[in-house]
């Protein structure tokens, strides 16, 4: 999907709660283009309150149509708070800098996807493996290129779920907007692409002789 405008009336928002209220003509709840959002995305913000206070992690992530995978140690604390709790899951795309003729006017072009849901531990196996597949390949698509994970391994990985219910997207593209006796100044305006890339798969010292890149690895490289 390229950044765009999008029109906030396309599809209505599944509760009151992920309905954007600033900036709402930048605002999108239609399931394709949340999920566009997540598949480009790499890190998930994860928000959860905890006796100590809120928490905000980042974390790898994966997803079906209609849920969202997270995954940590057994132990970790945030997870565990997530845990049939409410949680809050943020991904965020950075397009570009946008230079305004005045600082208050800068701004950035981006899309982000805000997930609400109560978080469910995953404790069905089939479900469980699945789950830990698709954030792995999520990131980089390597799950049928290493040693399976090992029965003790799976045990100490905790897997939380959360539907995509309730989400939504919000996307800023375009120019500057600036104050219409601000046009004819003498400022210059307008906007800073941000890019992502990878570079060449670099072999670990002791990887030993004669294993080939993985394809998935060979893959993400050349994008």
């Amino acid at each position: 999907m390229s950044p765009s405008a999008t029109d906030p009336t396309s599809t209505p928002p599944a509760s009151d709660r992920v309905r954007l209220r600033r900036g709402a003509a930048r605002g999108e709840h239609d399931p394709a283009v949340v999920r566009d959002v997540l598949d480009r995305g790499l890190v998930a913000h994860v928000g959860v309150a905890t006796p100590d206070g809120p928490v905000v992690l980042p974390m790898a992530y994966g997803r079906t149509d209609d849920t969202l995978y997270l995954h940590g140690a057994a132990a970790n604390a945030l997870l565990g708070a997530g845990e049939g709790a409410e949680i809050c899951v943020t991904v965020t795309l950075v397009d570009a800098l946008v230079l305004a003729r005045t600082p208050f006017h800068n701004s950035m072009n981006y899309r982000c996807v805000v997930v609400r849901g109560r978080g469910r531990r995953v404790e069905d196996p089939a479900e469980h493996l699945d789950a830990l597949r698709r954030i792995t390949d999520h990131v980089i698509p390597t799950w049928d290129h290493g040693r399976p994970p090992s029965p003790a391994e799976l045990r100490r990985t905790l897997v939380v779920a959360v539907p995509l219910t309730e989400a939504s997207a919000k996307v800023r593209a375009g120019d500057p907007v600036d104050e219409p006796e601000d046009l004819l100044g003498p400022h210059w305006a307008g906007t800073l692409a941000v890019t992502t890339t990878f570079g060449p798969p670099a072999p670990a010292a002791d990887l030993a002789a004669g294993i080939d890149v993985p394809a998935g690895v060979a893959s993400i490289s050349r994008r």
